[in-house]
């Protein structure tokens, strides 16, 4: 029975990933958010409840993945799909047939993302580089920025409005974060190892920032906790290519 008690909670991932399809399907959208949020809680103490009680296998691994691709898989696809849908001329698709071909492309953009997201999931199965950090966006930080869009445009919707407002801006963002889900870009881990700061160092810049946001721009800051995480990511990896100062010798 200890065995099946990380698989019980992946399986309550993928009942709140169930439900937040069901909700975003009656265009429920506060109600998909919090079920997706519920589902990260539970995708989080599966895999800590699995190393607690020393029974991490290869089939709760399989479930996992599996349990992702609903949660934060379909489920944002959804949230993008009905965000998209917002902007269109009329907002609802009774309005299908006067919309332009441009215009119904962007609204089958979000179809993007749980095939990339599935592709995302195989991946970092099979992907020794990964046990530490990622290669390219967790399909959690893709569902994340939508659920942070669907709180930014109900408590903040004037940053919101200013940002996203324009009906290509969420298709574009469905298309760049679908190829960050397979890219090779390095991606750091949220989770603190240790509490060093050599190690941890871009994670303490990342939640100092974000804090500071919080504090002086308030919710408005819910919006960029996944751009910001980008960014990062993206600073990051191009210092990289920075080369050092060669040392020089004085004689």
């Amino acid at each position: 029975m200890k065995k099946q008690i990380p698989n019980l909670i992946t399986c309550m991932n993928v009942i709140s990933g169930t439900l937040a399809v069901f909700a975003a399907m009656h265009e429920q959208l506060m109600l998909a958010v919090v079920m997706i949020l519920t589902g990260m809680v539970f995708d989080f103490f599966d895999g800590m409840t699995a190393r607690l009680l020393h029974v991490k296998s290869e089939m709760g691994k399989e479930l996992d993945s599996l349990a992702d691709m609903v949660t934060f898989g379909l489920a944002p696809a959804i949230l993008a799909f009905l965000l998209i849908l917002r902007e269109l001329p009329g907002g609802e698709l009774a309005n299908f047939s006067t919309w332009s071909c441009w215009e119904k492309i962007a609204l089958v953009c979000p179809l993007l993302i749980p095939p990339f997201s599935a592709y995302r999931l195989a991946k970092f199965n099979l992907d020794v580089r990964q046990s530490t950090s990622f290669i390219g966006m967790p399909t959690p930080a893709n569902a994340l920025f939508w659920v942070s869009l669907v709180l930014g445009s109900r408590y903040t919707p004037e940053m919101y409005e200013l940002l996203f407002g324009n009906v290509w801006v969420l298709p574009l963002c469905a298309l760049f974060l679908s190829w960050l889900l397979i890219s090779e870009l390095p991606m750091f881990s949220l989770k603190i190892s240790g509490f060093g700061w050599s190690e941890n160092k871009v994670r303490y810049l990342y939640f100092i920032i974000l804090i500071a946001g919080g504090i002086f721009w308030g919710k408005a800051m819910l919006i960029f906790v996944i751009p910001l995480y980008i960014l990062f990511a993206l600073l990051s990896w191009g210092i990289r290519f920075i080369p050092s100062n060669p040392r020089v010798d004085r004689k």
